[in-house]
């Protein structure tokens, strides 16, 4: 990747941070018509999609790495909140928020299952087949009465492996719910259960620890004394990760067919903002 292409890789990834979640000048304000007219891509899930902080270095989510695949004139809100299920998310208020911003043609990417799987928090808990389905179609059909397009994502594999090496799936039968409830409602599903347990059974158990948040103590100073998270990111794998989305996402507007095919996108075109975004 030549340095002039980076800086503009910065540049949009810094835009779609600082537009997409509050800290946007004059199209927040009112002011530039052109840039609120932008198409947006909205992100609704947790913590493995969220934005993170300078003090998080280098621990990122896919939906903060999405604009390294899109054009600079596609803007991403990424809404996705750490510990979030579907059904926390909406009861918090936070697809109303969505909602309440979003505009006709808009995306608007659903991915939730890390945390709905929580049976002992009955604050986040879904069963698959029922109240996890009844959650996620409240986020469809608000998409959908708004003219916004609403886009199911299966939940990210974590970082499983058998004593042999070999890879094992973790999210039981909500992805399987969750591909259901697409073909039941005509929903464009994004299959990121089965597109990343690919790439990490590709790649193996000890080349899959550069994609998760695995650090040697002393390697980073916000983790000082290493860490070992088979659940969330560092830089190389939320790149990585939304490389997949955009790849499979044909609906998605805007897609970098040549950043897709560029396999040097380095950690550092990636911004963390002084404070998590969906937080603040």
């Amino acid at each position: 990747m030549t340095l002039d292409r980076r800086l503009l890789l910065r540049a949009a990834l810094g835009g779609a941070v600082a537009g997409g979640l509050g800290f946007a000048g004059p199209a927040a304000a009112g002011g530039d018509d052109r840039s609120a007219r932008r198409r947006t891509i909205y992100v609704a899930g947790d913590s493995t999609a969220a934005t993170y902080a300078v003090a998080d270095v280098p621990r990122a989510g896919w939906g903060q790495a999405l604009p390294a695949f899109l054009r600079p004139e596609i803007r991403v809100v990424n809404e996705a909140l750490s510990g979030a299920s579907s059904k926390s998310f909406a009861d918090l208020g936070r697809l109303d928020r969505i909602l309440a911003a979003i505009r006709p043609g808009d995306l608007l990417l659903v991915s939730f299952g890390h945390n709905d799987e929580k049976v002992a928090d009955p604050a986040r808990y879904t069963e698959p087949w029922t109240t996890f389905q009844e959650y996620l179609r409240l986020y469809l059909d608000g998409a959908r009465a708004r003219r916004a397009r609403p886009v199911l994502v299966t939940p990210v594999e974590r970082r499983r492996f058998t004593a042999d090496g070999t890879p094992y799936l973790s999210h039981g039968e909500y992805p399987d719910a969750m591909r259901a409830l697409a073909a039941d409602t005509g929903t464009p599903l994004i299959d990121l259960t089965a597109s990343s347990f690919a790439l990490w059974g590709a790649l193996g158990a000890a080349a899959t620890k550069s994609h998760f948040l695995w650090l040697d103590a002393g390697e980073s100073p916000n983790y000082p004394a290493g860490v070992a998270d088979n659940t969330h990111f560092q830089a190389h794998g939320a790149i990585e990760v939304a490389r997949l989305v955009v790849s499979a996402g044909r609906m998605l507007p805007g897609r970098d067919g040549r950043a897709l095919c560029d396999p040097t996108i380095p950690d550092d075109v990636l911004v963390w903002p002084a404070t998590r975004p969906a937080e603040s």
